[in-house]
């Protein structure tokens, strides 16, 4: 949970000794710092214009202050640990001590201050992604503005004009900040809080790191052979649940700083695409979708009733984005007789074993594994290993979860005769597809013969 106590107001515990005067530290906001890793409630807004909170998958919402009409908040970009899963932590780059950073919640109009302190061992910025602000504000080091020194703090000032989903990131040694997880997401609501209202609003970041097993700290020059594919930093089973009551109107959005796109599928419903980077999407222009493709750099929004209850993944359609500790270079084994191999290698390595013949499910199996690395498909469900890792969740829609009630109600007991089992009685045909040259009973092949009664051998 968000710590409150012993809010930081001295120079030396805010900024680093000499950073700025005691008179500067003291027109500070309140610093704020992440201690878990669970969801917080939403924060209901105590001073400013009311709005409908939204819930951070893994993560928070920053408070504020209100400072002669101005809202205030404080950003400390800093060394953090993650934790991607319970087995796994990643010593990253984030802010108030977690990444990614919290989330900012505006609305429409608000005039915002934030201050950014620097802890990281070089200078930094923040570009403020999506937001319409004067040019000086918009965080790129040398081109708008000086880096962030380390151990100084600067303020960014705008107004938040347009409503929208929006996302905040580093714009200084990018391939590195980046890959050491330095991003936030950013929500300004609309001035008319019944404007495309929604029970429930979810928001995280999509974002990819190279950690080999064993190590704590990401590859920061890799640019394709990612092995861990994340939602907020966080991988399955680690992701938070998007829990919701049946007939709540749901929305998600999402933003995409990977390397790659994302072809997000929702199961058991249909969503339309209500957001994106550039706003909200006129209804007559909405289109249908179970698979929204997010492209990098992109923000997406989509919403859909839940009106089917259960527990509906929600997922990269990429596969290999849903495993964790991925290997490369892997050869494949289908149907490699290795007996013969595994008795040579066993003399040599006492618990070595085959696997692959039969394709790459590790259901079941128990194996030991490097200090502070996670297996590949992994996450146990009602029925036994979901064999998957990465971008992966779940909306467990509930008839009676209630209204206002984020917990985790559990897996979902499916009513009676709703579940596929095993038929042991008599079946019908299974046809098989032709194969030409040869005949497949009760299917006739029209198969051309040589003209003139030669054959071409």
């Amino acid at each position: 949970m968000v710590s409150r106590r012993n809010f930081l107001s001295g120079a030396a515990a805010l900024v680093g000794a000499g950073a700025v005067s005691r008179v500067g530290a003291a027109s500070l906001p309140e610093l704020v710092t992440m201690e878990g890793a669970a969801t917080q409630a939403p924060l209901l807004p105590s001073n400013g214009r009311p709005f409908n909170p939204v819930v951070t998958l893994n993560g928070w919402s920053l408070p504020w202050r209100m400072n002669n009409g101005v809202k205030e908040f404080h950003l400390v970009a800093e060394p953090v640990v993650r934790e991607f899963a319970p087995g796994m932590k990643a010593n990253l780059w984030g802010y108030n001590g977690q990444s990614p950073g919290p989330t900012i919640e505006v609305v429409e109009g608000d005039r915002v201050r934030i201050f950014v302190t620097n802890r990281l061992p070089e200078e930094t910025s923040i570009h403020w992604h999506g937001q319409r602000l004067p040019a000086g504000m918009d965080g790129v080091t040398g081109l708008t503005q000086p880096g962030i020194p380390p151990g100084k703090t600067f303020v960014y000032e705008f107004e938040a004009k347009r409503p929208g989903t929006f996302m905040y990131h580093p714009h200084a040694d990018e391939m590195v900040q980046m890959a050491m997880g330095m991003m936030g997401f950013w929500v300004t609501h609309p001035k008319n809080i019944n404007f495309m209202k929604a029970d429930r609003d979810f928001v995280f970041l999509l974002s990819n790191y190279d950690i080999d097993p064993g190590s704590y700290t990401p590859k920061t020059s890799t640019m394709l052979d990612f092995n861990l594919w994340a939602i907020n930093s966080r991988v399955f089973p680690g992701v938070d649940s998007m829990n919701v009551r049946q007939g709540d109107r749901v929305r998600i959005r999402m933003g995409n700083l990977t390397m790659t796109n994302h072809p997000f599928h929702l199961h058991g419903h249909e969503f339309v695409v209500t957001g994106t980077d550039g706003g909200w999407i006129r209804p007559e222009a909405r289109w249908p979708e179970v698979t929204m493709d997010i492209g990098v750099g992109q923000m997406r929004a989509i919403e859909f009733d839940a009106t089917d209850p259960g527990d509906w993944p929600f997922h990269c359609h990429k596969s290999h984005h849903t495993m964790n500790a991925m290997g490369h270079n892997v050869p494949t084994m289908i149907g490699v007789d290795q007996k013969e191999a595994a008795k040579k290698i066993n003399k040599l390595v006492p618990d070595y074993m085959a696997m692959g013949e039969r394709g790459g499910s590790m259901g079941g199996m128990e194996m030991p594994l490097p200090e502070n690395t996670l297996p590949m498909m992994t996450g146990e469900g009602p029925f036994g290993n979901i064999e998957m890792g990465g971008m992966f969740t779940t909306v467990k829609i509930r008839r009676d979860q209630k209204p206002g009630d984020y917990k985790d109600p559990g897996w979902y007991k499916h009513p009676a005769g709703t579940v596929a089992y095993e038929w042991k009685g008599d079946m019908p045909a299974a046809p098989r597809a032709p194969e030409t040259g040869r005949s497949v009973p009760g299917v006739e092949l029209n198969v051309r013969k040589p003209q003139g009664g030669h054959s071409n051998h």
